[in-house]
């Protein structure tokens, strides 16, 4: 599983890094130049949002990005009308404090290694030596290293996709979703997945798959800023295309691909014919790559017969 496939997803499993950073501590105060360039190419548009309806339901479904820099202006009247005319928000996962607290607590429970076993074993000289050095490159000393020596290789390999986005400005208190959660006060909430779903996609791999990604997660630190500046870039101006161009570079895992993406479209789109069956009207929050591209949401319910317009 390589980063640039990772944050290509736009972010398809950062949800989960909000309960996965455990060096936040450490990462030194951003900088506002990562702000800065994404604010500078927004254009009026705003954020791309689709409905799909009926007589007696309207569905949202509204792409998002789970980590964005805190000057980055996105939300409007069209975003927060369809929030409010909404029953119920649906996230990827469960949110809110006592769901975030169990997702860190599962997340924390599962990326731990069998007492008596360090990450750092597993590695052999070169690998710990790139390993080492990506936290040297971020002028960080080893001992933020020590701090991930019980864990698995796929955590560590989160915490260091993380470290370098912020440490440039990127935050998770500002990701799309945290902001739409504190917007719908005491509407109902659903999730689309569990904690356990998403965790299963990295705690599953094979041991060298593991060690792989946190390979590419330490060799990728210089990459990783510009990638998801790019992608904030299009998704903060409505620019699908755009976004799926950029997911679609140097894309050539379609086992990663169907994994991350394509399957878990289908059975959203599932989800979603289900609910149209219902009365009401609901708001779906996803992450911006599910809903950009081929076999995106949109494409699966199409091949339900079910059609989607975009409002924004």
């Amino acid at each position: 599983m390589k980063l640039a496939n990772l944050l290509k997803l736009s972010g398809a499993t950062i949800t989960l890094f909000a309960a996965a950073p455990l060096l936040a501590e450490d990462v030194a105060a951003p900088t506002t130049e990562t702000a800065a360039a994404v604010s500078s190419t927004a254009a009026a548009s705003g954020p791309a949002m689709w409905k799909v309806a009926d007589d007696d339901t309207t569905i949202y479904l509204f792409g998002t990005v789970h980590i964005l820099p805190k000057e980055v202006q996105w939300l409007d009247v069209t975003i927060t009308d369809a929030l409010a005319k909404s029953d119920v928000i649906v996230t990827e996962l469960p949110m809110g404090p006592e769901a975030e607290a169990q997702l860190a607590q599962v997340t924390m429970a599962k990326g731990q290694l069998p007492q008596g076993t360090k990450l750092r074993s597993l590695l052999n000289k070169e690998q710990l030596a790139t390993y080492e050095g990506a936290f040297a490159s971020l002028g960080l000393p080893p001992q933020v290293a020590d701090q991930l020596d019980g864990f698995k290789p796929w955590f560590a390999g989160l915490n260091l996709t993380m470290l370098p986005l912020m440490m440039n400005g990127y935050d998770l208190n500002s990701g799309v979703e945290k902001v739409l959660i504190s917007k719908a006060g005491n509407k109902e909430r659903g999730a689309l997945e569990t904690a356990e779903f998403q965790l299963g996609i990295f705690d599953n791999l094979p041991q060298d798959s593991q060690i792989a990604f946190l390979m590419e997660a330490a060799t990728g630190i210089g990459e990783a800023k510009d990638m998801l500046d790019r992608m904030v870039a299009a998704w903060v101006k409505g620019d699908a295309e755009r976004l799926a161009a950029i997911m679609n570079e140097g894309m050539d895992d379609p086992a990663v691909m169907d994994a991350l993406l394509h399957s878990r479209n289908a059975n959203w789109a599932e989800w979603i014919a289900t609910r149209m069956d219902k009365p009401g009207t609901v708001f779906i929050a996803v992450g911006a790559g599910h809903l950009a591209g081929e076999k995106s949401v949109q494409d699966y319910l199409a091949a339900k017969g079910i059609a989607s317009t975009r409002v924004k």
